[in-house]
């Protein structure tokens, strides 16, 4: 099911799971923390268990999914309704997903949740679908932190405010999430190709809503839609990471057992989309640099027998750089970029394919062959078993990194939840290994024709060509006979202090190779690899800083030995996610792995047609820049800080500079750059998770220690040099988003003793990990004026170039209160300081969240790179950890007011000028 790749990615999961060819079985409970032992609560009822995930069901029919896993020291409660925007009614549209935002407002016992979060270092989101509304919030796995969580969730269920006043502020900034999407065009494109393939059924309608319903909705209509579908009968309830079952469930049991369902059943839904009759076009004509052209065809519901060949045909179709589309258009140059997608869903879904293209060239010729390949390809040339192998080995090992993620998987079971049943997870993994060319190419046939086809106007035909979309059986019959596969694992309870990341942390210099090798047990036996290679200094890199980034994206584009699809190929088969110095693989594949990024980096070729395909690419991403709000911002931000002459490696460059010079470019250039640059006997490596350490470090000791740079190094350091502040307004007309950028620049490093002090600072003023600090408090949740606002702080390890900024996405035509509330709130945080009960808050949250960053295998290795860069352990982030601790009220604001000062800020406001003057006018 295309689902899976769906929770993988949205829970960006960065791990594999091995346990490939072990039969699968619906079992009690792991060992390790076991469910079977488990005495159940009065008025609980214990369902399936499939590899250590269990079902439990309430009297009220609240049903609870438990996942225990020890290896991380948090744990991440989800609630998923089953309601979304396929729910709503006429003048409803967003009404799902406007309500997400309200719940988040408060409740009787929770009256300002997301500040609480903040307090207890939490991680929150809700997030809004077809089929269904979830809500989670992970956190560091502690007993009151999980009562918290539970107790909120509970709550919410039939408690919330769902308030007139909240609606007013929110519903702006929702107006605002809308014009995100309108901001970019294949946002547009894909919300009008969805509103085109159906009449009657309510998947036509974007989640996001339409505008006007979105800003005049009735708050009863609001108060109506949440006592009818938020209740127990209508809820899962996930709960996974480190937890005790048994406690859990009798909390569990007392918060929610008491809450009642409505008297009235939930509403019957009886539309059903008639057969589609004919090819559909449409055009939209905005403003804009780049050119885009999609495909679309409605599909089964993702239970349907049919729905995984439609997904094996639609990945065999779209894949980059494999795929058919990529040769027909991308190595023929005709388009830049091609994708494909298929939206499975609990009724009848659809399929995206589509294809970026350079502005003047030929639409109509992209679209011909578009169409061409998908309707036409797999008739005249069936899927070939390579082909099949390598989409299935890639959904093969999409299923498996969801699962060796918690966290990830918790949360990600919400899709499989609005399709009935949580175990449609493992049911679709086990099935994927049977899927055959056959019925992908079958499934092609019956759904990628052309009376199913949209792309425009309608056009009679007197010899239509049906797509007949047969009923699906429900997830209970899919179930019936279904005898799941593999069994729970055990793994390591690690523990992330500082102490015992240094303790168990293998430190090895070769040479001027720096090398940190943690390994411990983890789920699917999963590692994280970070490398990072340094040559050059600030006299042989002038001039040529710009070739780097362009001669390490075509590192895997070619070796002596492999093509670029032969490496993609190989990377799929080693389980390898992420780049080639930033990736996750398994234990047994991580040996293979390290040699073939070794292969990439000492034998790339870099072939001219690779190349020139990766600078259309370039170039054609660098054009769309050029009229969007945030780009056009951060440009000029960037510019007016730009205090190092043009060719030094400290240069930034401008959207028209990188253009002209990329223009300029040849692959000679580049060749002759890595010639001389590249190696990886110079840097740092760190690895984190489930390996065998001797037999990395032979690898890296006869392979990456010899491979030695021809270029001279010195670190390139930027320091601090005063800038001016100004105010900078740009036009961008036609754009339905605005974008505020502000920044000052200030001498200090880490080893400021007032550096601790500057951060809790901006903690309290931007900073944080939801919906808590003073910026955005003011900006979204009394105002309404901005979808997502903050500010950071930069405190450099090496040199002394410090910085604020601030950033805010806005409405154009509240463009210019959002810049003065801004102001408002830094200049009264600066006159009147903080208080001692933010002050504390913020030591709190900032602590945990720094604790539950330590948890992850991705943060540790990007930290011991750090680390080792600059000659430290984790003892310095535990004495930075204890200096915050020890910081006073007096502390804090003096590092703010030391640092911050208003009169020296950049403002930079890129959106509709003429919006944003009406609004000043009104």
């Amino acid at each position: 099911m295309k689902i899976a790749k769906k929770l993988a990615v949205a829970a960006c999961v960065a791990s594999a799971f091995t346990m490939m060819n072990t039969q699968a079985e619906e079992t009690k409970a792991p060992v390790s923390v076991s469910q079977a032992s488990t005495a159940l609560p009065a008025g609980v009822t214990q369902g399936p268990s499939i590899e250590g995930v269990t079902e439990y069901r309430l009297t009220n029919g609240l049903r609870v999914v438990l996942f225990p896993d020890a290896s991380k020291d948090t744990a991440t409660v989800n609630m998923t309704y089953q309601v979304g925007s396929r729910q709503e009614n006429y003048g409803e549209t967003g009404m799902a997903h406007l309500l997400e935002h309200l719940i988040f407002k408060g409740s009787k016992n929770f009256p300002n949740p997301t500040k609480e979060f903040t307090n207890r270092g939490f991680r929150m989101n809700g997030s809004t679908w077809l089929d269904r509304t979830n809500y989670f919030v992970s956190f560091t796995a502690t007993e009151d932190n999980l009562k918290f969580a539970l107790a909120w969730s509970a709550d919410a269920m039939r408690n919330s405010f769902i308030a007139k006043k909240d609606l007013d502020s929110e519903m702006s900034v929702v107006r605002n999430e809308y014009e995100m999407g309108e901001n970019r065009p294949s946002s547009v494109l894909m919300k009008r190709m969805q509103s085109m393939m159906y009449d009657w059924h309510n998947y036509g309608k974007s989640t996001i809503g339409n505008r006007s319903d979105i800003e005049h909705v009735r708050i009863e209509n609001l108060q109506a839609f949440y006592h009818r579908y938020y209740r127990p009968d209508n809820a899962v309830l996930t709960v996974s990471g480190k937890f005790d079952v048994q406690k859990t469930l009798e909390w569990i049991v007392k918060d929610f057992s008491l809450i009642q369902n409505p008297k009235e059943a939930l509403p019957a839904e009886w539309t059903v989309e008639p057969t589609a009759d004919g090819e559909r076009v449409f055009e939209i004509r905005r403003k804009g640099e780049t050119q885009m052209v999609a495909v679309g065809y409605r599909i089964p519901s993702a239970l349907h027998p049919d729905a995984l060949g439609v997904e094996v045909a639609t990945e065999v179709l779209a894949d980059s750089p494999n795929g058919r589309l990529y040769e027909a258009l991308v190595k023929t140059g005709l388009a830049a970029n091609v994708f494909g997608y298929a939206v499975g869903a609990k009724e009848p879904g659809f399929v995206i394919f589509g294809a970026s293209v350079k502005k003047g060239e030929s639409l109509e010729k992209v679209k011909d062959k578009l169409i061409e390949t998908i309707e036409g390809s797999l008739k005249q040339k069936p899927m070939t078993s390579k082909e099949l192998n390598r989409t299935k080995a890639q959904m093969e090992t999409m299923y498996e990194r969801a699962f060796a993620d918690p966290e990830g998987f918790g949360v990600g079971l919400s899709e499989y939840i609005a399709l009935g049943d949580w175990r449609l997870f493992f049911y679709g993994r086990d099935k994927t290994k049977d899927v055959t060319a056959q019925q992908a190419d079958s499934a092609a046939d019956k759904y990628f024709v052309r009376d199913n086809r949209v792309v425009g106007l309608f056009i009679p035909d007197d010899n239509p060509q049906r797509a007949e979309i047969t009923k699906a059986p429900s997830a209970d019959e899919l179930l019936v006979n279904y005898k799941p596969q593999g069994t729970a694992q055990k793994i390591e309870a690690f523990d992330s202090s500082f102490d015992n990341l240094d303790k168990r942390t293998q430190r090895i210099d070769i040479g001027d190779l720096n090398i940190a090798l943690l390994p411990k047990q983890t789920r699917g036996e999963t590692v994280t690899v970070c490398m990072k290679f340094k040559s050059g200094d600030e006299k042989n890199l002038f001039g040529k800083a710009n070739l780097q980034p362009v001669a390490a994206a075509m590192l895997t584009r070619g070796t002596k030995t492999m093509t670029r699809s032969e490496i993609e190929d190989r990377m799929t088969e080693l389980k390898m996610a992420g780049s080639i110095t930033n990736f996750t693989t398994t234990r047994k594949n991580l040996p293979a792995a390290l040699e073939l990024v070794f292969d990439a980096m000492h034998n790339s070729i870099m072939p001219q047609d690779e190349f020139d395909q990766f600078k259309k690419q370039m170039q054609v991403m660098i054009e769309s820049m050029r009229d969007k709000p945030d780009a056009l911002a951060q440009n000029a931000i960037t510019q007016h800080f730009n205090t190092y002459p043009k060719g030094d490696p400290r240069y930034e460059y401008s959207l028209d500079e990188s253009l002209e010079q990329l223009n300029k470019l040849t692959v000679d250039q580049v060749r002759a750059f890595y010639k001389e640059f590249g190696g990886t006997s110079r840097g740092e490596i760190s690895i984190v998770g489930d390996f065998d350490p001797k037999a990395v470090e032979k690898i890296i000791r006869d392979d990456y220690a010899k491979y030695v740079s021809k270029a001279h190094y010195a670190p390139v350091v930027t320091e601090y040099r005063p800038v001016k502040a100004t105010r900078v307004v740009i036009d961008t007309p036609d754009k339905e988003n605005a974008i505020i950028v502000a920044r000052s620049v200030f001498p200090i490093n880490d080893t400021a003793p007032d550096a601790p002090a500057l951060t809790v600072a901006n903690w309290i003023l931007g900073g944080g990990t939801g919906l808590s600090n003073r910026l955005i408090e003011r900006l979204r949740q009394k105002e309404g004026l901005s979808y997502g606002a903050g500010s950071h702080v930069r405190i450099p390890a090496k040199g002394d170039n410090g910085s604020f900024v601030f950033r805010a996405i806005v409405a154009p035509q509240n463009m210019l209160q959002a810049e003065a509330s801004a102001r408002d709130v830094i200049a009264k945080a600066i006159k009147d300081g903080f208080t001692d009960q933010e002050v504390e808050e913020a030591k709190k949250g900032l602590l945990q969240a720094m604790q539950v960053a330590r948890s992850q295998d991705d943060v540790v290795a990007r930290s011991w790179n750090d680390k080792m860069e600059n000659q430290r352990t984790w003892a310095f982030s535990k004495k930075q950890a204890e200096a915050i601790s020890k910081l006073t009220t007096a502390d804090v604001n003096a590092a703010l007011r030391k640092y911050i000062k208003p009169d020296e800020i950049t403002f930079v406001l890129a959106g509709d000028q003429k919006k944003a003057s009406q609004k000043k006018q009104d």
